[in-house]
């Protein structure tokens, strides 16, 4: 009688893994697992619900800022460079969509499409909308294309217009587009890709949706945060965004200053360069409480900077 239960719980289990692992797109309990250091709101996709206002300031951010922040957490591969990017000049921050591509073959495109059938997925069409169709407001579609130029374009101008209404962003695709300068015409949209052509997507199959992907260097989990600008891209864990921001706008302000005082000649440069002075932190906090704009950082985000002893 053991055997016999042992038996139909291991035959139970198999089955469970399985069909887990014959999923298309991953279950809210699985994004939560690999997400599983936010502990703030999540969509129901299982996704972390980064605010608006954070994605924001970002923007306000650089590279180099956001490069260093993460090295310092251990987030040492965050960083992909070298695109072609529809409109140069422009920020795009949001939320991660991931999806992953994989050369066709015909056992596993027939698998993938019965998944994708059982799982309630758009049967017209072809399946590389499949990722599309779940964006929502302020999602960025980070897709692995692995690289793939001619035959491999993920959209068109019809799909760009379809995410950009869905999302108000643009895209990221380790990958190529069609009809580049018809995308450009479309307000408000942008793309960072590997390269453009003529030709229609072929042979391509979306075997996973919101799953660990890779782009390049970079491993994207799903809900992950996208900064991307014209200097590259980089993909911020969700639980590290708010802190990185409030550091980056201290780190601005504080260079800000420093360019202030080196121009007033006020003080030797050595001592504004190095660990400051109570007399200069004083300066910093009344320069502070008069910036002509509207800032995020707190009086308490102000004190706990300057008693680190910079």
């Amino acid at each position: 009688m053991i055997k016999r239960t042992l038996l139909a719980l291991t035959i139970a289990l198999t089955g469970s893994i399985v069909t887990q692992a014959q999923r298309v797109g991953s279950s809210p309990e699985y994004v939560k697992a690999l997400t599983a250091n936010w502990k703030g709101e999540r969509f129901a996709d299982g996704r972390p619900h980064v605010p608006d206002l954070v994605l924001e300031r970002l923007q306000n951010c650089t590279l180099e800022q956001i490069w260093g922040y993460l090295g310092n957490k251990g987030y040492r591969n965050q960083v992909e460079k070298n695109w072609i990017i529809l409109k140069p000049g422009e920020t795009m921050t949001g939320r991660v969509v991931t999806a992953q591509f994989m050369p066709t073959r015909p056992d596993l495109d027939s698998l993938v499409r019965a998944q994708g059938k059982a799982e309630g997925r758009s049967q017209k069409g072809g399946i590389n909308i499949w990722p599309i169709d779940i964006l929502t407001k302020g999602d960025i579609y980070v897709a692995d294309g692995y690289g793939k130029i001619k035959d491999g374009t993920l959209i068109g101008s019809s799909l760009g217009n379809a995410i950009y209404g869905k999302t108000g962003k643009g895209v990221i695709f380790y990958g190529s587009v069609r009809d580049m300068q018809e995308l450009k015409d479309t307000k408000g949209f942008n793309a960072w890709v590997k390269g453009h052509d003529p030709s229609y997507i072929k042979d391509m199959t979306p075997t996973a949706i919101n799953a660990p992907i890779r782009i390049g260097d970079v491993s994207v989990l799903p809900g992950d945060v996208v900064f991307a600008n014209e200097y590259g891209v980089v993909f911020i864990p969700a639980h590290l965004v708010e802190g990185l921001v409030s550091a980056s706008e201290m780190t601005a302000l504080r260079d800000e200053f420093e360019r202030v005082l080196l121009q007033q000649s006020k003080y030797p440069s050595g001592e504004i360069h190095g660990d400051w002075s109570d007399k200069i932190k004083n300066d910093f906090r009344a320069w502070v409480a008069k910036y002509p704009k509207k800032l995020a950082i707190t009086d308490k985000d102000l004190e706990a900077y300057l008693a680190k002893g910079h």
